[in-house]
């Protein structure tokens, strides 16, 4: 079995974007292939895995700190698991569901993000979703789930736009008084993603 019929041999999510890229299929069944993302397999699993109130339980993050603990159980349930625990809460649960490119207007993906629309909020001061909080490297991050599901993240450019500092990067310690960017790569690779549909290397070679 050669490299490109092991990928093959996978979920749909890494086969559709194999048939697209690797091989010579068809654009309609690379089409039909891409659908199954939200239907079957991991992006299926991941889309059953929401709880009603838009939330992925991602369970109790580890803090290195008791005040840290604290502060994040004293968060109300609408912003308790929008970006911590990492890897596993809402956040980084969305950003998975767009690496797999998975159709962002199949009725399912839709759901989903309408329930992130009306009832998540983000740890730091209860802001909704996709209206981003303060620090870059988030909203870099939110500006990227949101352009890939068609929500509307004007307003987190814009900010993102008006934090640029003098070295033209970004710093999520600027409002502390750091003068120097360190956010950039992250800030600038996400607000990359703003205003397209399409997911990375969508565009066949």
């Amino acid at each position: 079995m050669d490299v490109v019929e092991w990928l093959l041999d996978s979920d749909s999510a890494i086969r559709w974007q194999v048939m697209r890229d690797l091989t010579d299929a068809p654009e309609e069944e690379v089409t039909a292939e891409r659908a199954r993302v939200a239907s079957e397999g991991w992006g299926a699993r991941l889309l059953g895995l929401q709880r009603q109130d838009g939330q992925w339980e991602g369970g109790t993050p580890a803090f290195t700190s008791t005040d840290a603990a604290d502060w994040w159980q004293s968060l109300p349930s609408a912003s308790k698991g929008t970006l911590f625990p990492e890897w596993t809460s809402t956040t980084w649960s969305l950003t998975l569901l767009r690496n797999f490119a998975i159709d962002p207007m199949s009725a399912g993906v839709r759901h989903a993000v309408r329930l992130v629309r009306e009832h998540c909020r983000w740890e730091h001061d209860g802001e909704p979703f996709f209206a981003g909080e303060v620090e870059p490297c988030i909203n870099g991050r939110a500006v990227a789930i949101g352009a890939y599901f068609g929500e509307d993240v004007q307003g987190i450019v814009e900010r993102l736009l008006g934090e640029q500092m003098g070295d033209g990067g970004w710093n999520c310690q600027q409002e502390n008084g750091s003068t120097r960017g360190h956010s950039t790569q992250r800030s600038r690779c996400w607000m990359a993603c703003w205003n397209t549909s399409e997911p990375r290397g969508a565009h066949r070679r």
